[in-house]
């Protein structure tokens, strides 16, 4: 885990993981998603933020708490560390959803939830949220995951909504793409103890509050434009 400061925020950014401070082949799957050509195949779009869940589900197991076991191979039994805790991976639809499977093929025991929300736009933008499906979270290990962190207004929301199915155990917040706003918004409005994993920290929000410099909307790049 990194603490990252960056001085045109309103406050500190909370620790925080950015997976491209780091060489590895995620960076060429964070390129494909931007690219204006390549992100035009839609199987190839959805397979890369399937990647990126994988590659940051992978860094986020490092954090979570083995115990030992015993196993017998052919040869012998040897001793392996094995994941204790009992992982929730909840997706905010619709653009989280090929995110969330990548998760999910890592915790492949995990539980799944799912979120539906989405922007009402006006003077100022609000989130709107109208279903809700998840398991019993108390003492879970919880992992909400959405491509696009950019006001932070639907991820703050899914958390307050998803509490009234109990207490998680430890939480954590996924993105591919962050905004330095989103992630004040977060520190701001969430007063329980989370972890954030994104896979780039962009440089700021436009007057439409998108990201720059992005990807455009994840949601019709991935399953294709919405009336």
């Amino acid at each position: 885990m990194y603490i990252i400061g960056i001085n045109y925020l309103w406050h500190p950014i909370p620790i925080m993981f950015i997976l491209n401070q780091h060489n590895s082949i995620a960076n060429h799957y964070l390129r494909e998603l931007r690219d204006v050509d390549i992100q035009k195949d839609r199987l190839r779009f959805r397979n890369n933020l399937k990647r990126l869940g994988f590659l940051l589900g992978y860094e986020l197991s490092k954090k979570l708490k083995y115990n030992s076991a015993s196993v017998q191979s052919p040869l012998d039994k040897v001793e392996v560390d094995v994941l204790t805790e009992e992982v929730v991976v909840i997706t905010i639809m619709r653009a989280g959803l090929p995110f969330q499977e990548g998760f999910l093929e890592l915790f492949d025991s995990a539980d799944a939830g799912f979120v539906g929300a989405w922007r009402e736009e006006g003077d100022e933008i609000q989130i709107a949220l109208n279903y809700l499906a998840s398991c019993d979270l108390n003492e879970k290990t919880v992992i909400i995951v959405d491509p696009m962190l950019a006001t932070g207004k639907s991820l703050v929301k899914a958390v307050e909504h998803l509490l009234k199915n109990g207490s998680p155990k430890s939480l954590h917040l996924a993105a591919v793409i962050a905004a330095p706003e989103g992630v004040s918004y977060l520190k701001e409005n969430l007063t329980l103890n989370y972890e954030l994993w994104v896979c780039a920290l962009d440089e700021k929000l436009d007057n439409n509050s998108y990201i720059v410099p992005g990807l455009g909307d994840a949601g019709d790049l991935a399953f294709g434009t919405k009336l």
